[in-house]
C-alpha cells in the first residue's frame, strides 16, 4: 500500500515542530503524536485496533521494564541491564501485597517466560492487574530486546469516534529518526482501516505543547 504523504512533507513538519518546542524553550521532553481523522468509519460495525508495530527508533526511552524470567531468560536479562524476577524472587514478595503495588508503580512493563505466566498470577495475586499492568508474554525464540522495542510503542487509542492516535517519538530524536518513525507509523495505522486511505479524513503531528501540523 502506497503513502500518500510524502517523506518531504513529513520532514519539513517534524523539523517545524522539533524547532518549535526549541524555540519556546518547553522545559520538558514532549512526546510527538500522530493523529489520523477518520471519515466514512462506523466503530459499532469495523473491527477494534489491535496490534504493535516495530519503529526503527523507540518512541519511549524512559520506558521501564521488568522481566519475571526463568533461568535463561534472567540470565539475558542481567547481561543487557534489565531489571529481572525469577521464581525464587517472585516467592519472597508474594506475601507483602504492598511490595507488589510499588513494584507495578515502578515499571512501565512486564515481561514474563512462557513456562511461568500462569504461575504469575498465583504468585503475585491481582496487584499487577488492578494497577492496569499486564504480563506480555516471553518466549525464547524471540529477541528480548525487540520485544521491549515494541512494548515501547504505544498502542493506537480512539481520542473520540473520529480520531485515532499514537506516539511515533518525542522532541529529543534526531528529524531523521522521527520521519522514520512517522512514515511506519501512518501507513501501519491506515492498513488498520478497512478501505485503508479512502477512511481517512486527516493526519495531524502534534508535541504536546505545540500546535497540530496537518500533513494530510
Amino acid at each position: 500500500m502506497s503513502s500518500k504523504v510524502s517523506l518531504d512533507t513529513l520532514y519539513n513538519a517534524v523539523e517545524y515542530i522539533i524547532q518549535d518546542s526549541q524555540d519556546n524553550e518547553r522545559n520538558c521532553l514532549e512526546v510527538v503524536e500522530l493523529q489520523i481523522g477518520l471519515k466514512n468509519y462506523n466503530l459499532n460495525k469495523e473491527k477494534c485496533f489491535h496490534g504493535s508495530v516495530l519503529l526503527n527508533h523507540i518512541a519511549v526511552p524512559q520506558l521501564k521494564v521488568c522481566i519475571f524470567g526463568d533461568q535463561q531468560h534472567c540470565d539475558e536479562a542481567k547481561t543487557l541491564g534489565i531489571q529481572c524476577l525469577d521464581v525464587d524472587d517472585l516467592k519472597k514478595i508474594n506475601k507483602y501485597p504492598k511490595l507488589v503495588k510499588k513494584m507495578a508503580r515502578n515499571f512501565h512493563a512486564f515481561l514474563a517466560s512462557e513456562s511461568l505466566i500462569k504461575q504469575i498470577p498465583i504468585l503475585l495475586g491481582s496487584g499487577l492487574t488492578k494497577a492496569g499492568k499486564f504480563l506480555t508474554p516471553l518466549s525464547h525464540k524471540e529477541s528480548m530486546m525487540t520485544k521491549i522495542r515494541i512494548l515501547a510503542t504505544k498502542k493506537p487509542q480512539m481520542k473520540n469516534i473520529e480520531c485515532l492516535s499514537v506516539n511515533v517519538g518525542h522532541i529529543g530524536m534526531k528529524v531523521t529518526e522521527l520521519t522514520q518513525n512517522l512514515n511506519i507509523s501512518i501507513n501501519f495505522l491506515v492498513s488498520l482501516l478497512k478501505e485503508n486511505w479512502q477512511n481517512v479524513r486527516s493526519l495531524h503531528i502534534k508535541s504536546s505543547m505545540g500546535i497540530p501540523q496537518r500533513i494530510y
